[in-house]
């Protein structure tokens, strides 16, 4: 298992090599929660594979990879997948960030354009104080963190997917999504650098081409961010999908086929 060092950090990344791939790997940001890379790209990322090496990286705050356990930033964090970067061969990768994982791949996009050949940023958004939706939701997750374990869990599988998805996959399946995410120390890490996101002077920067993907029905982070990202971004492009938050396990096949068709091999 390669591991880079970034400071304190022992950053741990998989490396899902494609044999005779030729163009650029495609690295995949995770979001908030010390599940890190296994728990949003293990049943998506061998989907990439086939023709193209994908590289997953656990950055601070995930069970895999250790630290001094000091606060993160969304700059922290950036300098991460730099190092995976450039530990991995120093050549420019398709970069992809979810969640909180999109305005750290929008950072690295903006301050290492030398690194990224293309760059997706999937139900992201560019500043939570401007938003008191976001603020009060990411407060609330802190809170329920430190106080009510079992309501975070409840609380971020409620905001993680649509009503729809939930009532179709039934109760038992929608009890057994609540462990996935629990409230660690590392989680909770996480949660302290969704509440001071702001890349809003960082975006103009960005030369790279991209795509912002947004969820209809994004009750974690609502649409209207992943729109404001890609008007902020000159020349991206925008894709919407009809799902909740985490809507490539809403709606798998259709988000694969959009990153695919924006990053040819």
């Amino acid at each position: 298992m390669p591991t880079v060092t970034v400071g304190t950090a022992h950053v741990h990344y998989d490396l899902h090599e494609a044999p005779g791939a030729t163009g650029p790997a495609l690295l995949l940001v995770h979001g908030t929660g010390s599940g890190g890379a296994v728990i949003n790209w293990g049943r998506t990322a061998p989907r990439f594979t086939g023709e193209r090496t994908v590289i997953t990286p656990d950055l601070s705050g995930a069970d895999r990879t250790t630290d001094d356990g000091a606060p993160l930033s969304v700059g922290v964090l950036a300098a991460q997948v730099v190092a995976v970067i450039e530990d991995a061969g120093g050549r420019p990768v398709d970069l992809l960030g979810f969640s909180m994982g999109a305005p750290v791949a929008a950072t690295v996009a903006a301050l290492r354009p030398d690194l990224v050949n293309r760059l997706v940023l999937v139900a992201g958004w560019a500043h939570t104080d401007g938003d008191e939706y976001l603020r009060n939701l990411f407060t609330l997750w802190q809170r329920l963190g430190r106080h009510d374990p079992a309501g975070f869990g409840r609380s971020v599988t409620m905001t993680g997917f649509s009503r729809g998805f939930l009532n179709a996959i039934g109760r038992e399946q929608v009890e057994a999504l609540i462990p996935n995410m629990p409230p660690t120390p590392g989680t909770l890490r996480h949660v302290a650098v969704d509440l001071a996101v702001d890349v809003r002077a960082l975006l103009p920067r960005i030369t790279a081409p991209t795509l912002v993907i947004g969820a209809t029905r994004d009750a974690t982070v609502p649409v209207e961010n992943s729109r404001e990202l890609a008007a902020a971004i000159g020349g991206s492009a925008y894709a919407e999908i009809d799902a909740g938050h985490v809507l490539f396990f809403e709606k798998e096949d259709e988000f694969v086929k959009t990153v695919t068709d924006f990053l040819p091999v």
